[in-house]
């Protein structure tokens, strides 16, 4: 009992820094030849802004796993609609658009649901 404790423990903490990496990797657009380096180092970190929220709700988790795990069901699932249509605009394919939903907001409401079953998991053995 205590192996699975520690794997839904553990589990939605390390898929979250690795979804939030994922979604910083995004921020290298930023660097450019054409700017000076203080303009690439300034619209790397404006890039890097979702990556820090996201970081900051990570912290938030960690400590309430209950409110982060509903947060990051809305974050996943209430961003998915956006990204959708906002890669469908660019590149007129359903399947694309859906993949890119699959890797980048559907694993933050994995993680949201993983959260809640570490909440209930804990909450269920303190009882």
């Amino acid at each position: 009992m205590k192996r699975s404790r520690k794997l839904f423990y553990w589990l939605p903490r390390i898929l979250c820094i690795v979804a939030i990496s994922f979604v910083s990797l995004f921020a290298l657009d930023a660097f450019s030849t054409e700017l000076s380096f203080w303009q690439q180092i300034g619209a790397f970190l404006m890039h890097m802004i979702p990556s820090f929220i996201l970081l900051g709700l990570l912290i938030l988790a960690w400590k309430k796993e209950f409110v982060g795990g509903i947060i990051f069901i809305l974050i996943g699932l209430g961003l998915s609609p956006i990204v959708f249509s906002h890669n469908y605009r660019m590149n007129h394919s359903i399947i694309m658009s859906l993949g890119i939903i699959l890797i980048i907001t559907i694993p933050f409401a994995v993680v949201g649901i993983l959260f809640l079953i570490s909440h209930f998991r804990n909450k269920k053995e303190k009882a």
